[in-house]
């Protein structure tokens, strides 16, 4: 254990890859959360990490892709924060499970849900680490124009968002 302060975790995404991190309750909560993505798309691929905060306090996993499960799986362990959770999606978005993920009885919180690299802000005590909250991609570089606007809005419409 590191002395008690302020940690953060980077956590860095390859192309094509989501993250939603937050924290459960119950070591149940891996299996729900297996349930509710693996039953929101055949097409999706994801991966899951559940850090158990009492007992014997292993990484739970689960998943349909193994690359996935184990990358899960790292950033949980170097995470380390009881009660979190970490699922790492591909083809699909989080905006097409994400409420299926806030429905799952034992998720507490979501963190956030990002394509973006992000930095997870802890707290470390003797007793082990908490999430204060994470840093999602980079400070706003200014306003939006007209023509952002435009292309915002055919963006939607070409991912199929919007018709």
């Amino acid at each position: 254990m590191s002395e008690p302060g302020i940690t953060v975790v980077p956590i860095a995404l390859p192309d094509g890859v989501n993250l939603i991190f937050g924290q459960a309750h119950f070591v149940k909560t891996v299996e729900d959360l297996y349930e509710a993505l693996v039953g929101s798309s055949p097409h999706l691929r994801f991966g899951v990490a559940f850090c158990e905060a009492s007992g014997p306090r292993l990484v739970r996993r689960a998943g349909n892709d193994p690359a996935l499960v184990d990358q899960a799986v790292q950033h949980a362990l170097a995470i380390g924060a009881g009660h979190s959770f970490v699922v790492l999606l591909r083809e699909g978005f989080p905006v097409n499970v994400l409420n299926q993920v806030k429905l799952v009885p034992e998720v507490c919180h979501v963190f956030c849900a990002t394509a973006n690299d992000v930095q997870v802000l802890l707290a470390e005590t003797e007793q082990g680490r908490g999430v204060l909250g994470v840093v999602d991609g980079g400070s706003p570089l200014g306003v939006e124009t007209d023509d952002d606007e435009r292309d915002r809005r055919q963006l939607l419409r070409d991912i199929g968002y919007k018709l």
